[in-house]
């Protein structure tokens, strides 16, 4: 079944880092813009950062500066590099394409920011 799998989550307290990957098939990342999303609780999904398949790249004003969106297409994972961490970026990360795909989304990965 063609989806996506999220890693790399976890706790941390605030200021810390953390590196989120996601991998998938090729016909997922192909000419495609992917992009990380977050839902926190009690919110709704929203777009974090998204890279087109030539590299541009866009980031939410909540986390510019503090994350970073790369992607790897020969080994069709994109990453998310997050610094500074906050509490109000715990949530479960996921990623799709940008425009996101139903089929596609994983599972996500836990992110929870605390002392």
């Amino acid at each position: 079944q063609v989806r996506l799998v999220e890693s790399g989550g976890g706790l941390v307290q605030p200021g810390g880092s953390l590196r989120l990957s996601c991998a998938g098939s090729k016909i997922i990342f192909d000419f495609a813009a992917m992009a990380w999303y977050r839902e926190a609780p009690g919110k709704q999904r929203e777009l974090v950062a998204t890279i087109s398949s030539l590299g541009t790249i866009i980031y939410a004003d909540s986390v510019k500066g503090c994350f970073a969106i790369a992607r790897d297409n020969a080994k069709n994972t994109v990453y998310l590099q997050m610094n500074n961490l906050k509490p109000e970026d715990t949530a479960v990360y996921y990623c799709n394409r940008n425009p996101p795909t139903d089929a596609y989304w994983g599972q996500g990965t836990l992110v929870t920011v605390s002392s």
